[in-house]
């Protein structure tokens, strides 16, 4: 994420991911650079510089990035919607404004990404030009779609077949934020820095209930830009300072699945729970990022096990 080689006051790192937060909890009606600095407490005449610099991207880049790839999300999550509708509801003008901006970032036109059989990977769009990531349609959707064999297809069924929908309790939880988005170094670091602060505080590494919020889709987000927030639960009246944030993981349903194995396929087993289970399943995703709830050490066994908790609403 970082724009910076020097290491970034956490502070500052704290209320610009706060400022992100901000930003991302409002795509639909996007606030003024004002409002966002005010609400990450910085001198609006000053904000914008500091934004640039720590997360590399421009206040406007960033939450054009970010509504494009919410945009993404509803098109295919949400498919009984039609594009004029998804217009709408992430606050564009009109379908024809909303289709030039998606064909701008990503090179092909929202139409063509709801047909897998038409849409090719594209390099023509400011994905590419600005990120250097080319995007590819068929990696969004399930390997039923595209043949493509990632998983054993009799085990992803399986799988699938048994996601749970749970009522889960609200959990109030210290986090992290990870230096640079998914690179594993940096997740690795991380969890080594808040593992060693719980026991600091008294939460013996065997007690410690181990999540990660994953905000962004790396088949969709440059790796770099990607956020990730290692996080442990702690008493809910315990106060806690930069870096760590205290938040709160709201109660609601969820879709909970149950995977184990190889970690450079947790991406993969994602999207096929957004494009093969969420679309039967009679919901739609929640505004708030899928959770993973780690249930092994993937540095010690070797492979992960985990369950991937997505907030859900009624269609």
């Amino acid at each position: 994420m970082s724009g910076l080689s020097k290491p970034i006051n956490a502070e500052y790192s704290r209320r610009i991911n706060r400022a992100m937060q901000y930003i991302v909890d409002h795509l639909d009606n996007p606030p003024s650079l004002d409002d966002v600095a005010r609400f990450s407490y910085f001198s609006p005449f000053h904000f914008h510089r500091i934004f640039h610099a720590i997360v590399g991207e421009t206040v406007n880049d960033f939450m054009m990035r970010k509504r494009m790839e919410l945009a993404v999300c509803r098109l295919l999550s949400q498919r009984e919607k039609s594009i004029t509708e998804v217009a709408n509801i992430g606050g564009f003008s009109s379908s024809a404004n909303f289709s030039k901006a998606f064909k701008l970032y990503f090179g092909i036109t929202p139409s063509q990404l709801r047909s897998p059989s038409s849409s090719k990977s594209s390099k023509i769009g400011k994905l590419y030009s600005k990120y250097g990531k080319a995007f590819n349609p068929q990696d969004l959707y399930s390997q039923f779609v595209t043949n493509e064999q990632i998983f054993d297809s009799e085990k992803l069924e399986e799988l699938l077949m048994n996601v749970r929908i749970e009522k889960l309790e609200a959990k109030s939880i210290a986090l992290l934020t990870a230096p640079n988005g998914y690179e594993l170094e940096g997740i690795f670091s991380t969890w080594d820095k808040l593992i060693a602060w719980g026991q600091s505080i008294g939460i013996e590494e065997s007690e410690q209930e181990w999540f990660a919020i994953c905000h962004d889709n790396p088949m969709v987000t440059p790796t770099e830009q990607c956020r990730y927030d290692a996080a442990i639960m702690v008493d809910e009246a315990m106060k806690v300072a930069a870096p760590y944030t205290k938040q709160v993981i709201p109660e609601g349903q969820y879709a909970v699945a149950y995977y184990k194995g190889d970690g450079d396929k947790v991406s993969n087993f994602y999207m096929e729970l957004y494009s093969a289970w969420l679309p039967t399943s009679g919901f739609e995703p929640d505004d708030y990022p899928p959770i993973a709830h780690y249930l092994n050490d993937v540095r010690a066994d070797g492979h992960v096990e985990m369950e991937l908790n997505i907030k859900l609403k009624a269609l």
